[in-house]
């Protein structure tokens, strides 16, 4: 039998993974700005031209505008953690799903021991298997 179970990715923090990441974050911070643009946009238009109440229209818009701006918070602050980490240093990235084989008799323990990827500049360096208590 064949289950599938989560496996950590975990990249070693290089002068070229830090900018890469630095990069990416401050992409993903300008398209959640402009997404707030569009909305604020959005909502202008919608007031001038609709029958719908007004306090409905605005309190659909701020939800999602307040959606975005903490998620803006948070880039925030993960940039701000990406200046204070040093190079060598482990980050978790994200999590994939691994198809492991089961069999009877098989040590479940040692099936379901937690498991990272380790990535640096790109390339697999290890596969590390991490005993949980």
């Amino acid at each position: 039998m064949k289950i599938i179970k989560k496996v950590q990715v975990k990249y070693i923090l290089t002068e070229k993974s830090k900018q890469h990441l630095k990069a990416s974050f401050q992409q993903e911070k300008v398209q959640l700005e402009q997404e707030c643009q569009q909305l604020l946009f959005e909502q202008r238009k919608l007031l001038q031209r609709s029958n719908l109440s007004k306090q409905s229209i605005e309190k659909r818009f701020m939800r999602e505008l307040e959606q975005r701006k903490e998620k803006i918070s948070l880039i925030k602050f993960k940039l701000n953690q990406l200046e204070v980490l040093e190079l060598g240093a482990e980050i978790i990235r994200s999590e994939v799903d691994a198809l492991v084989e089961v069999d009877v008799g098989m040590d479940w323990e040692e099936q379901m021991q937690q498991q990272a990827i380790i990535i640096k500049d790109g390339k697999v360096v290890r596969i590390e298997n991490v005993k949980v208590n």
